[in-house]
């Protein structure tokens, strides 16, 4: 059996909801849905290219600490609740998945969890294991 490894951002919700940032078993990393708040503060507000960038950074930031990177990014997800922005979301992920080129998913939701946030993202990766 493979051991699971729980990556936490440290946010009040975990505990209340039941879920972690990211889950690492063997070479698969999933990450949670995550927004631009940090702590207690909302960063972007009315900026969706600015919440996404936030976000990419923190998710790299998860999958650092999961062992891996953002070339391990094999499927991205981003809910947006205006899709008519889409390439304010789609600049700042270019930004950093232009190479990379990950399978990817867009699409508008109503709302996320607070009326401020303009994007949720969730990402899955893969490690690549070396084989010389």
């Amino acid at each position: 059996m493979q051991k699971r490894i729980n990556i936490s951002s440290g946010a009040v919700w975990e505990d209340q909801v039941g879920y972690c940032r990211a889950v690492r078993i063997g070479n698969i990393i999933e990450v949670s849905g995550t927004t631009s708040v940090d702590g207690d503060i909302l960063i972007g507000k009315n900026d969706l290219y600015a919440q996404t960038k936030f976000i990419l950074h923190k998710i790299e930031k998860a999958l650092q600490e999961a062992g891996a990177q953002m070339t391990d990014v094999v499927r991205t997800r981003m809910y947006v609740t205006d899709i008519s922005k889409w390439e304010e979301a789609g600049k700042a992920h270019a930004e950093f998945f232009r190479i990379i080129k990950p399978a990817t998913t867009m699409v508008e939701v109503s709302n996320l969890i607070h009326p401020d946030l303009l994007i949720e993202i969730e990402v899955s990766a893969v490690i690549q294991q070396h084989t010389y």
